[in-house]
C-alpha cells in the first residue's frame, strides 16, 4: 500500500501541469480524508512513519525535477536574456516571465504528458497494469523528449564519467545520466538563442554611444537614449511573437 501511495504521489506531482488542462482525462475519485494521530504500537507502525517522512522529504525535490526535465529551463533563460538585452531592469517582472515560461512549458509538454496519462497513469489507476509497468511506460515518453533535445556530445560526457557503456537504445539510458546531459544542452541552446537576441540591441547601443560621444555628451548615459529605440524596434518587429515562436519551434 505504501509503495502505491509513493508511486502515485511522485508521478502525479511530476505531471501537475498536465493535470490542470487534462483533468477530464483522469478519472480519480476523491476519497474522504480522516487524520488520526496515534502513538505507534508495533514495529510496522514505526516503519510506516519513517516511510512517510522520507516521502515528504522527496516531495521537496519534485519542483526541481519537474523544471529540469521539461522545456522550462530553456524558456526562462531566453526570456531573462531578452529582458537584459532590452535593459528594462525589472520589466517585465519576474512573476510575469516565470508565469509565461510555465504556461509555455505546459503547451510544449502537453503531447508528452498526454501520452503518459493515457498509457501509464490511467491504466495503473484502473489496475490493468502493475506499478513497475506504469513506471516503465510512463518514463519512456519523457526520456524520448529529453534525448531528442540532448546533444550526443553532452550525453557521452556523462556516460564516460559514470563509467556506463554507451548504448544506442534510449531505453537503456539512465535518468541519472540523461538529466544532467539534458540540462547542459538546454543551457547551451538557451545562450545561443540569447546571443542572437542581443545582437540588434547591441548595435543600437553602439550607434547611440557613438552619436553621443561625437556630440560631446559624455555625461549622458547612452542607455537613457537607446532604451526608447530598443522598445520601438522590439514593438515594430513584434518581438514577443518572434521569441515565443522561436522557442516553441525549437522543441519541434
Amino acid at each position: 500500500m505504501i509503495k502505491k501511495i509513493v508511486f502515485l504521489t511522485i508521478l502525479l506531482s511530476l505531471f501537475i501541469f498536465s493535470m490542470v488542462s487534462f483533468a477530464d482525462q483522469v478519472n480519480i475519485e476523491i476519497p474522504n480524508v480522516d487524520l488520526n494521530i496515534t502513538a505507534p504500537e508495533t514495529a510496522s507502525d514505526y516503519v510506516g512513519s519513517i516511510k512517510i517522512l522520507i516521502l515528504m522529504t522527496v516531495l521537496t525535490l519534485v519542483p526541481s525535477i519537474v523544471i529540469l526535465m521539461t522545456s522550462f529551463t530553456r524558456i526562462i533563460i531566453v526570456l531573462s536574456l531578452m529582458r537584459s538585452a532590452l535593459a528594462t531592469q525589472q520589466t517585465p517582472p519576474n512573476q510575469i516571465l516565470v508565469g509565461l515560461a510555465l504556461f509555455l512549458t505546459l503547451f510544449i509538454m502537453a503531447p508528452v504528458y498526454t501520452n503518459v496519462i493515457d498509457n501509464a497513469i490511467n491504466p495503473y489507476l484502473a489496475e490493468t497494469i502493475t506499478q513497475e509497468e506504469a513506471i516503465e511506460i510512463g518514463s519512456k515518453p519523457i526520456k524520448d523528449f529529453m534525448i531528442k533535445q540532448t546533444r550526443e556530445k553532452d550525453l557521452m560526457l556523462f556516460e564516460e564519467i559514470s563509467g556506463s557503456v554507451a548504448t544506442a537504445n534510449p531505453d537503456d539510458i539512465k535518468f541519472t545520466t540523461l538529466i544532467p546531459a539534458f540540462v547542459i544542452s538546454e543551457l547551451k541552446t538557451a545562450f545561443q538563442m540569447g546571443f542572437m537576441i542581443f545582437i540588434p540591441f547591441i548595435v543600437i547601443d553602439l550607434i547611440v554611444a557613438s552619436i553621443l560621444m561625437s556630440m560631446g555628451m559624455f555625461m549622458l548615459p547612452p542607455v537613457m537614449i537607446s532604451l526608447p529605440f530598443k522598445l520601438l524596434l522590439f514593438v515594430m518587429v513584434d518581438g514577443w511573437y518572434l521569441i515565443v515562436k522561436s522557442l516553441v519551434e525549437s522543441f519541434v
